[in-house]
């Protein structure tokens, strides 16, 4: 008997090897080998028990009886039993896994072959289910494209029907999400071109809108490739892009389309070469700078601005635009963004660091007081933009306060950046000498030094604000005396 259940156990290992063997009736075949099994156990264990039967007869002598070889060997049939139920389960799992991805295949089957040779309805069907299969599945993007999707929903873009291309439009922006392969193919296929007569074909009145967001939708997708940026930025994209978003920011237009518009742009100008096509659209860089009001908006104009100004010709089109700068020192001014605050900065560090005249323009600007408070209160990132910037224009004003000097006495002296230590102590230990120097100096080192202390009393206040101490805090004696000591060299200005 025991042979049999062993054979049996055997014979069901190798049935269950090859994974391709296996057929509907499989689990019908486990439970009979089950039962068979469990059969076979049973009388093994009367057989057993009747053999054994000698030595119950002395019920009382409990510690001397030895363990019954039955128990044990039902133990080991009962886990053999329950390794057997969880064999068939993991099988029976795998074999639905196995169906529904047969039939989730041959159901993409049939939506392709409606787009491939269906009538305008089945194309209009197919398009809306491969929008529903791609939308949250990515093994189902990658089969659809195998399975030849992308062509015919780039051919709906040809239709006169509108809901076709609205169909294709968003079934073609759901088989590129996460997969660059498919935008790759995508853009080899034409889809760009196509997507821009879409536009330019309708004359008459404004596109429509919703053909206008699938569009834009399609764009901030497939310029997430780089291989795709030079082929879009190059196609009259850009264009489009500005004029869905002037429309967009100055009409009642979806918030979701600005934001798509911007990324988009955005994505176009991390591309040098992309940077020309967009400041050579009217007035581009100037509607940028005035929508800076807006903080939905600010943090990714100011990123597109960052790229235009890595270009000499996007620096250029920055410091023509009128009141460029001031636009810009107000930014630092009004926005407690910290991202707001370091792409600023850097467009001004990028500006001061390249061209004198937008250095002079910025002090004009009264940009040395917001960079000052920025160095004590912004984010890191900030601070460090903000001291370099202070950095270039301090070398600058040295070399204006050296050349006025030179030219005025006919000396060859350097000029005096900064006192030593030793001037400061006559200066403060001498009142006439203080008035003596503040009568000496010009209407713009007064007016420089006005600035640091009204900006020390400024952050002073703050400070004291915000350690929670009373509202009419007034510096000590010792404070106003460094303060008024205080010079260009105390300062990173």
């Amino acid at each position: 008997m025991m042979k049999f259940q062993q054979n049996t156990i055997g014979s069901l290992a190798v049935d269950h090897l090859p994974a391709g063997a296996r057929n509907h009736n499989l689990w019908s075949t486990c439970r009979r080998k089950i039962i068979d099994t469990i059969s076979c156990g049973g009388a093994g264990y009367r057989h057993t028990h009747t053999v054994h039967s000698p030595v119950a007869l002395n019920p009382n002598n409990d510690e001397t009886k030895p363990k019954p070889k039955h128990e044990s060997r039902s133990d080991k049939k009962s886990e053999k039993l329950s390794e057997l139920l969880k064999v068939s389960e993991v099988l029976e799992a795998e074999e639905e896994e196995v169906k529904k991805k047969v039939e989730v295949l041959e159901e993409m089957k049939q939506v392709v072959k409606r787009l491939q040779c269906g009538g305008n309805d089945d194309v209009l069907d197919g398009a809306k289910e491969v929008r529903r299969l791609a939308k949250d599945d990515s093994d189902a993007r990658t089969t659809l494209a195998l399975l030849g999707a992308i062509p015919p929903l780039i051919g709906m873009l040809d239709s006169g029907d509108l809901d076709l291309r609205v169909a294709g439009l968003y079934a073609i922006l759901n088989i590129g999400i996460g997969n660059d392969t498919n935008k790759a193919a995508i853009v080899k296929a034409g889809a760009v071109h196509k997507m821009l007569d879409l536009i330019n074909s309708q004359t008459e009145g404004l596109p429509n809108p919703d053909v206008c967001s699938a569009i834009v939708a399609n764009f901030l997708g497939l310029t997430a490739l780089d291989s795709n940026k030079p082929i879009i930025g190059s196609s009259g994209a850009v264009l489009f892009l500005v004029k869905t978003l002037r429309s967009s920011v100055e009409g009642e237009a979806n918030s979701q389309v600005v934001q798509d518009c911007l990324r988009a742009l955005y994505n176009l100008s991390l591309l040098p070469s992309n940077v020309l096509p967009m400041i050579e659209i009217d007035d581009f860089v100037r509607f940028l700078l005035t929508a800076l009001g807006d903080m939905e908006v600010s943090d990714r104009i100011l990123a597109i601005l960052s790229n235009v100004v890595t270009t000499p010709e996007g620096r250029k089109a920055i410091s023509s635009a009128h009141d460029s700068f001031q636009i810009l020192v107000d930014v630092l001014s009004w926005t407690d963004s910290p991202d707001c605050q370091e792409k600023a900065t850097y467009i001004l560090m990028v500006m001061a660091h390249k061209s004198y005249r937008d250095r002079q323009i910025m002090i004009e600007s009264g940009i040395s007081s917001t960079l000052l408070e920025l160095t004590l209160l912004g984010s890191t990132l900030a601070q460090k933009r903000a001291s370099r910037i202070l950095e270039i224009l301090r070398i600058d004003k040295g070399k204006q306060v050296s050349e006025t000097f030179v030219g005025s006495s006919g000396a060859n002296v350097s000029a005096p950046q900064c006192g030593s230590a030793d001037s400061r102590l006559v200066r403060s230990t001498d009142p006439s000498k203080d008035s003596e120097d503040d009568t000496m100096m010009s209407d713009e080192t007064k007016a420089v030094k006005h600035l640091v202390q009204q900006s020390l009393h400024s952050n002073m206040r703050r400070m004291a604000k915000r350690a929670n101490l009373p509202q009419d805090f007034v510096p000590s004696e010792h404070f106003r005396s460094l303060t008024s000591m205080s010079t260009s060299k105390s300062l990173p200005f």
